[in-house]
């Protein structure tokens, strides 16, 4: 068993969020009502809680998709130095760290119309790769990391048991859990220091259920911190070391002005 690291690699400090309903004369929907939990390497952090209490919101919130209101969202990057807050980073920043430390695997594939599987996929790889970013590479150098990328996805694909005649063919045209592998593939084949996981199993059958709970299993032997939503509760008990619940939701308030 791996042993917890003395310092987390996540800190949630009574982190606070709101929507405002413009729509209905600005009333405010307070979602996240004071959030505090630690995340340690090798972790995997399972939030439960009814619909509408946050948890997604939670995980857009540490992925840095969403501000918050109040509190502070603590990430210690393995370049070491003090914690990045990422409730006060600035977005430059926080793309970098998605690059290289933050993976997200969401229930929806967002990728660009006409690009293969592939290649949305090897991207990850791509964008994480110092020598690529450092822009002293030429044509051959960048041919031939595209080639090993492709292969490290293809390897991956045909684990998720994505058939290969889809591989080159934008994800667009993919049924719901076709789309869903590409997606899990994408969060998992760069490794990641947090991995953030909305539903990751949603729309797989059984069997490739199975192969995303070996994935996770592997990722946190890897020492990668983990937080994630699992409505599936087979899925659930097999991947996370403990559950957080969340404070129920609040009704909306209006805003006076």
């Amino acid at each position: 068993m791996m042993m917890k690291s003395i310092m987390p690699v996540l800190s949630v400090q009574d982190v606070r969020k709101h929507f405002t309903l413009h729509l209905r004369s600005g009333q405010a929907l307070p979602v996240l009502h004071g959030v505090s939990l630690d995340v340690h390497a090798g972790e995997c952090v399972a939030l439960v809680g009814a619909s509408g209490q946050g948890k997604s919101t939670l995980i857009k919130c540490l992925y840095g998709s969403y501000g918050v209101d109040s509190g502070r969202i603590l990430f210690a990057s393995e370049q070491g130095g003090a914690p990045v807050d990422l409730a006060q980073a600035q977005a430059q920043q926080v793309l970098d760290l998605r690059r290289r430390e933050l993976a997200y695997v969401s229930q929806f594939l967002r990728a660009l119309p006409r690009v293969g599987a592939l290649d949305v996929v090897a991207e990850r790889l791509l964008q994480a790769d110092p020598l690529l970013l450092s822009g002293q590479v030429d044509d051959a150098g960048w041919q031939a990391a595209q080639l090993t990328a492709r292969a490290r996805v293809a390897e991956l694909f045909a684990r998720l048991n994505l058939p290969e005649a889809i591989w080159d063919l934008p994800p667009a045209t993919f049924s719901g859990g076709e789309q869903q592998r590409v997606n899990i593939a994408r969060g998992f084949v760069q490794p990641a220091r947090l991995l953030l996981l909305d539903e990751p199993t949603a729309s797989l059958d059984a069997m490739n259920r199975r192969v995303v709970i070996e994935m996770i299993a592997a990722a946190k032997a890897a020492g990668t911190a983990i937080v994630g939503i699992f409505h599936d509760e087979e899925v659930r008990e097999a991947v996370a070391s403990r559950c957080v619940a969340l404070p129920p939701a609040a009704q909306p308030e209006r805003i006076l002005v």
